[in-house]
């Protein structure tokens, strides 16, 4: 997206200020509330990116190595996830939101396509940033004098430069969960892909990326095997959990361990994601065996 986007002059006196206030307050309302918008929206828009990237079975990990097909199909799935995350009906156009039809427009990039039939028509503008981790919603009302004069083969036109001043913000320059491998060196990425079997590629995960909440579709890349939930588990002495006690590095789960990460001082976990972590005193190991796991833990380690 644009690092300078002017400031909204969507203000009271603006001829779309009303319409798009409205629809602006239904949609917040729609999801919960203004703070609950942009937790499901941030959340929602970097599942419809990895969901598209599919890390575990096509082992991409980045936007930039998608096809132009499926980076299109993107917009769909924005289109359907914002349209079920709000509990929208579908339209003439994507939707309708108090009476109006509404198009939702998403990129990747730096401008919104607007198809000829969504001129003087309300319109969602969606936008992930991968590079720079951030994420926007807007609203506008696609009128002439806010696109530009040049249009592509289909007749869709972008927003002008000045047209971007007439887009009323929900989330501007907002907080959007980063794609993972985006915050891992390549040459931590190495070392974690040189393990030869799902294990030790786990084993390598937590032994490398300690103290940050990793989700379960990250383990399932890594892993690049079926059950590999078992393997992260203990397993008798073979799953990536005992490997790694071995070592006295501990491997939580945000279901199961959770007491036991708050009491470390770890991120806070969901449910679904797990966390590593190297105790630094032996303290933090007998809170650890209080918690029924046990290390093989010296001060050394």
């Amino acid at each position: 997206m644009k690092k300078n986007i002017p400031e909204s002059v969507v203000v009271a006196g603006h001829p779309d200020h009303p319409l798009l206030q409205a629809i602006a307050a239904d949609i917040a309302n729609r999801a919960g509330g203004r703070d609950a918008l942009a937790t499901k929206f941030a959340v929602m828009l970097r599942q419809c990116v990895d969901d598209v990237i599919m890390t575990p079975k096509t082992g991409r990990r980045s936007y930039d190595e998608l096809e132009k097909t499926e980076k299109t199909y993107i917009g769909t799935r924005v289109e359907i996830e914002l349209r079920a995350m709000l509990n929208l009906p579908k339209g003439k156009l994507d939707t309708v939101i108090l009476g109006h039809d509404v198009d939702i427009k998403n990129t990747m990039g730096s401008n919104w396509m607007i198809p000829t039939e969504a001129v003087d028509h309300p319109c969602i503008l969606v936008a992930a940033d991968e590079v720079r981790a951030t994420c926007y919603l807007g609203l506008i009302v696609a009128r002439p004098d806010y696109l530009t004069l040049g249009q592509n083969k289909d007749s869709k036109k972008s927003i002008s430069a000045l047209g971007f001043a007439n887009i009323l913000w929900l989330l501007l320059d907002h907080p959007y969960p980063p794609n993972f491998w985006r915050t891992i060196a390549p040459d931590v990425i190495e070392r974690i892909f040189a393990g030869k079997s799902g294990n030790q590629r786990m084993a390598n995960l937590f032994r490398e990326v300690q103290r940050e909440p990793i989700t379960r579709d990250v383990v399932e890349a890594v892993a690049q095997q079926q059950d590999f939930m078992r393997r992260i588990r203990s397993d008798n002495g073979r799953g990536t959990r005992d490997h790694l006690s071995r070592e006295g590095i501990l491997l939580l789960s945000g279901h199961y361990d959770a007491p036991l990460i708050a009491a470390l001082g770890l991120p806070d976990c969901s449910g679904s994601e797990f966390v590593s972590y190297r105790p630094v005193s032996q303290p933090e190991v007998d809170l650890a065996a209080e918690n029924g796991i046990t290390l093989d833990w010296s001060p050394a380690n």
